[in-house]
């Protein structure tokens, strides 16, 4: 099992920006891809962003792309979203993701998942 903990979410004026931060233990020592997606109220679930274990495959959602980072510390076993130009519509609850091999935007090949941290952008 691996367990994912996210944290950094909170509240952020429009334009301002976040770094979300996944820490994965349990068996986190394996080579996991990981991503993140999100949900905002009464919404589905969205890809947002994807890494594999070494940092060399990265797989965004287009919308985000150029707003949003992702990035890992595989010495941490903690992967990173930067979130910048933050709008309201960025609301969401975050959510933390890993699995062994998969790195793209479908939810269900994704193996683990953490608890989510809010973020909520004011305008």
């Amino acid at each position: 099992q691996v367990q994912l903990v996210e944290s950094g979410g909170g509240l952020v004026q429009a334009g301002g920006s976040l770094r979300l931060s996944c820490a994965a233990s349990g068996r986190a020592n394996g080579r996991y891809a990981m991503g993140w997606f999100r949900q905002a109220s009464g919404k589905e679930r969205k890809f947002v962003a994807a890494i594999s274990w070494s940092g060399r495959t990265t797989s965004y959602t287009d919308s985000l792309k150029g707003r949003f980072t992702i990035s890992r510390d595989n010495a941490k076993n903690t992967v990173y979203l930067q979130m910048n130009s933050l709008k309201p519509e960025d609301t969401a609850v975050y959510y933390c993701t890993a699995d062994a091999e998969y790195v793209g935007p479908i939810d269900y090949e994704y193996d683990y998942w953490g608890q989510g941290t809010q973020v909520t952008v004011s305008s």
